[in-house]
């Protein structure tokens, strides 16, 4: 179950917020993914940091089929958007409200998460409750750890003992 691979402390913001505190807590928190709240704290949507980032993409970008030809955005790179556009509505740039519940088992969890791009995947209780974000990598390695318990089979190689240390990486 996804409750068992996910991290407890989420932070979120209140949908009263603008997209700068929203920016200002991905910043300080280092994540990439802002549950917004409502009056009554439940979940209305979630802020990313993709969401974020898209205020400072030039607005030819979406015209663009590909990028390989273009090597840097000159000027542009070091634009922003203005303070009229961050101090916006967090509701401006919130994202609908893709979640699970914490007994949702892993393989639907990752599902999900592919079929609708998602790094991150809110959980909430049975009372629809927030109560823990899983990323692709906890989901993965969940998913993975468990294969340790299969054995070998009869043309495996068994693991070597001189495996590189992760220092050597």
């Amino acid at each position: 179950m996804i409750k068992n691979c996910m991290k407890r402390t989420v932070f979120s913001i209140p949908s009263t917020a603008t997209i700068r505190q929203a920016a200002a807590l991905i910043v300080e928190r280092r994540i990439g993914l802002l549950p917004v709240l409502d009056a009554q704290g439940k979940p209305v949507g979630v802020i990313r940091l993709g969401d974020l980032l898209s205020l400072e993409l030039p607005s030819f970008f979406n015209l663009l089929p590909d990028l390989d030809f273009v090597h840097d955005f000159g000027a542009v790179e070091t634009s922003h958007p203005s303070a009229e556009e961050i101090d916006r509505s967090v509701t401006a740039l919130t994202q609908p409200w893709i979640f699970v519940e914490e007994t949702c088992g892993m393989l639907r969890a990752y599902a999900l998460m592919m079929k609708h791009n998602l790094h991150d995947l809110p959980v909430v209780s049975e009372d629809g409750a927030l109560v823990g974000i899983a990323s692709r990598v906890d989901i993965g390695v969940e998913i993975l750890s468990a294969w340790a318990s299969i054995p070998l089979s009869r043309d495996a190689i068994p693991p070597s003992r001189d495996a590189i240390p992760p220092s050597k990486l």
